[in-house]
């Protein structure tokens, strides 16, 4: 019986193919844990940085320098300029000063009037008692790196105030400080009022 069942298998072509199937079924079932066990590691998805908003560059704060005007030529003359009593204070205009060259303002102290020298030299503003009690006279030229008065024609220096030569040269003209508050020259009126008795007792 058995010979007989090899036999059919032999001459039957279809149960070669049905064990064929029946085989790769089984291989297939075989392979399924494999393959679920292989898996595909996930690749994280980029994070996304902020980047931090650059912070402004602060704007550079200059002082701005005072205007330049051109020097005038030869000796400068006095030129007379306004004032303003602002309490104990005294003011006058930087930019009035610094056009001209050399200049002159006045104040009034208990009834006498006082008066006053502003140039520029060495490009700073110089300001000094405008007095000469010898010869009275209220008036000095620029004259390059000294100050000639107008009327004796003795010369001091510019820098500081100290007579060169001449009759006047024993009277020193004494100098004034001061604040340059929106362009304008603050000056004590006390200080002031100092400076041109000091003038005129020859201790400038």
């Amino acid at each position: 019986m058995f010979e007989e069942i090899l036999v059919k298998i032999k001459n039957n072509k279809t149960i070669p193919l049905v064990m064929a199937g029946i085989l790769l079924f089984f291989m297939v079932i075989a392979l399924l844990p494999a393959c679920s066990a292989t898996t595909t590691p996930s690749v994280p998805a980029p994070k996304t940085v902020d980047t931090p908003a650059s912070a402004p560059v602060p704007a550079t704060t200059q002082t701005p320098l005072p205007i330049s005007y051109p020097k005038p030529p030869g000796p400068i003359k006095e030129k007379w300029i306004n004032a303003t009593v602002d309490g104990d204070t005294l003011l006058v205009l930087a930019t009035d000063i610094r056009s001209n060259w050399n200049t002159a303002f006045k104040m009034t102290d208990k009834g006498k009037t006082l008066n006053f020298m502003a140039y520029v030299f060495n490009g700073e503003i110089q300001v000094r008692a405008n007095v000469c009690p010898p010869c009275r006279s209220i008036g000095y030229s620029l004259n390059k790196d000294e100050l000639v008065c107008d009327t004796c024609e003795t010369t001091f220096k510019a820098v500081d105030g100290l007579g060169i030569q001449g009759a006047c040269v024993k009277f020193p003209k004494a100098a004034i400080k001061y604040q340059i508050v929106n362009d304008n020259l603050v000056m004590n009126i006390g200080e002031l009022v100092d400076a041109y008795q000091r003038t005129l007792n020859g201790k400038g």
